[in-house]
């Protein structure tokens, strides 16, 4: 969610509706992560005012909408199929979908009438997983799945945002709260909780495409740079380092990549 070049714009356009919202966005952040979405009746009024021909915008909030219907409905899914989550570990996918129904109703009340449609989906993948709703494993798979590629979507974003801390803040947390679904889905699996080219467990390759980087901004070779700490506090340079540099950054993926992989579990777009 681009809330930040939101309302940077907001300010540019209309500096009166920048201070009309300044109290409820700090009162907002005296709340909890969650309360992100009780902000909408507050905004919706004017966010809609100001980016009514926005098509940018617009377009960057439905593609995150799409995402946040998939796994929403990915969840309520599972979560209705009885038998399919043991009762040791339903309670998390409970928790979960509530997250996801929380984002998308809160996409949805910024995007108005330009909001998409939620479409039909086909967690099967065109036939890849045909048991997705009667084997748990593939469950976890694909959940694992849709939480990674999330994450890194959000953060393909990152660059678009602006402007005001305490809105990059908010909406920090709301990510945070993606990648933790991403963790906890991982510790089920028994999986280490940092993705990796090396450590897909089933998941789609693509997925974990360029997360093997050891150079950071193309400027810092991080192999080069920690092999001395590494080595002075005693450990195995030879058998750390690379797999260590890799796995301490989650990075970004671009839309049109994200959509490529998410485009087999799309029945019909609205």
């Amino acid at each position: 969610m681009n809330l930040f070049a939101i309302l940077s714009d907001i300010e540019k356009r209309d500096a009166e509706a920048y201070e009309r919202i300044a109290f409820s966005r700090r009162k907002l952040l005296k709340t909890t992560a969650y309360a992100a979405v009780g902000t909408t009746t507050l905004l919706t009024t004017t966010l809609n005012k100001a980016f009514a021909a926005n098509s940018e915008v617009v377009d960057v909030f439905n593609f995150a909408l799409l995402l946040e219907y998939l796994e929403a409905e990915f969840y309520a899914m599972g979560l209705a199929r009885p038998g399919l989550i043991p009762e040791s570990d339903r309670m998390v996918f409970m928790k979960i979908g509530e997250h996801e129904q929380q984002h998308v109703q809160l996409l949805k009340s910024l995007l108005g009438a330009d909001a998409i449609a939620k479409p039909m989906f086909d967690f099967t993948g065109g036939g890849k997983y045909p048991t997705v709703f009667s084997d748990y494993q593939t469950f976890l798979v694909l959940s694992q799945s849709f939480e990674d590629l999330g994450v890194r979507a959000y953060k393909g974003q990152a660059p678009r945002l602006k402007g005001d801390k305490q809105i990059l803040q908010t909406a920090l947390r709301i990510h945070s709260v993606e990648a933790r679904h991403a963790a906890e889905v991982r510790l089920i699996r028994g999986l280490r909780v940092w993705a990796s080219e090396q450590e897909t467990g089933g998941a789609p390759k693509a997925i974990y495409e360029g997360e093997n980087l050891v150079r950071q901004h193309d400027l810092v070779d991080l192999v080069s740079v920690t092999k001395p700490m590494i080595k002075q506090q005693g450990g195995n340079t030879e058998q750390t380092d690379t797999e260590i540099v890799r796995e301490s950054f989650d990075e970004p993926l671009s839309k049109e990549k994200v959509l490529a992989i998410a485009g087999p579990f799309v029945k019909a777009t609205p």
